[in-house]
């Protein structure tokens, strides 16, 4: 390749015009609420008694439903990637439906399964398990919302790498399981955290399904969203400030996805 196709932009005038109003649409909300804060006052804001609790048991349920997320993730995205067969495609529109779904309307759709009258509640209720409306409905919800990410982000990344090493183990003598765990989930490590980051984030900042299926109990149920959303009626300062911390939150966790995800497609090029 010559240094001047090396060093060729092809960004043309219009485009970068149009990518500086995206950014300016995105950027200046941003902006209007830094300088809404009530910086006087901004410690004691996210410091009382229900802001803090509204954050510990987000990150609480946001990492068991990442934990959840991996469990299930991984295999679904390892069948979709790996496997042929009939009614796929159908599978994986299905799989990836909380993606476009409203949350309002999963929640909906997590009440009338887990709900007291719903199609496993009343199973759930005769051996004497709650789950709607506590903070089990929460984790839920999040891994609800949240799945489709990680197993997005890990399936692209096994059809990048490829099967050609899986094979060369095959040939070798190497069964299913040790093919997956010596070589195929070595190469998709990165993918695999770069995806529980995100469904992390997802799950950090979930809100109507979390308010239809498990509602709003401070200490069980509330999560930081939701804290938010209820102080926006009775004390804007605070609503603002929380939202601040969850911006900061969110941005911390996507910059550690974009880092963790630069090593796939590093070993992505290496292997094609």
């Amino acid at each position: 390749m010559s240094p001047a196709a090396k060093q060729y932009s092809g960004v043309p005038a219009w485009v970068a015009a149009l990518a500086v109003v995206g950014a300016t649409f995105v950027l200046l909300p941003l902006a209007a609420m830094v300088l809404r804060v009530n910086w006087a006052e901004f410690i004691p804001l996210i410091s009382s008694e229900s802001s803090v609790a509204a954050l510990l048991l987000s990150l609480r349920t946001s990492l068991a439903a990442t934990v959840l997320c991996v469990i299930f993730g991984v295999p679904m995205a390892l069948v979709l990637a790996r496997t042929d067969f009939w009614g796929q495609k159908l599978l994986r529109s299905l799989v990836l439906l909380p993606l476009v779904l409203p949350p309002v309307v999963g929640g909906i759709a997590l009440l009338y399964t887990f709900g007291r009258r719903g199609l496993l509640g009343q199973t759930f209720e005769v051996l004497g398990i709650d789950i709607a409306f506590t903070t089990t409905a929460v984790v839920l919800a999040q891994t609800f919302v949240a799945l489709p990410f990680l197993v997005l982000s890990l399936e692209g990344a096994l059809r990048t790498v490829g099967t050609r090493y899986e094979a060369i183990g095959a040939t070798l003598g190497a069964g299913p399981s040790t093919v997956l765990r010596r070589i195929t989930l070595p190469l998709v490590v990165p993918a695999v955290v770069s995806g529980a980051v995100l469904s992390f984030a997802r799950a950090l900042g979930e809100f109507g399904a979390t308010l239809t299926f498990a509602g709003s109990l401070q200490g069980s149920t509330r999560t930081l969203p939701l804290e938010i959303y209820l102080q926006r009626e009775t004390d804007p300062d605070t609503a603002v400030a929380l939202s601040l911390v969850l911006v900061v939150v969110a941005i911390v966790i996507v910059s550690l996805a974009h880092r963790t995800g630069r090593p796939s497609l590093r070993r992505a090029r290496e292997l094609s």
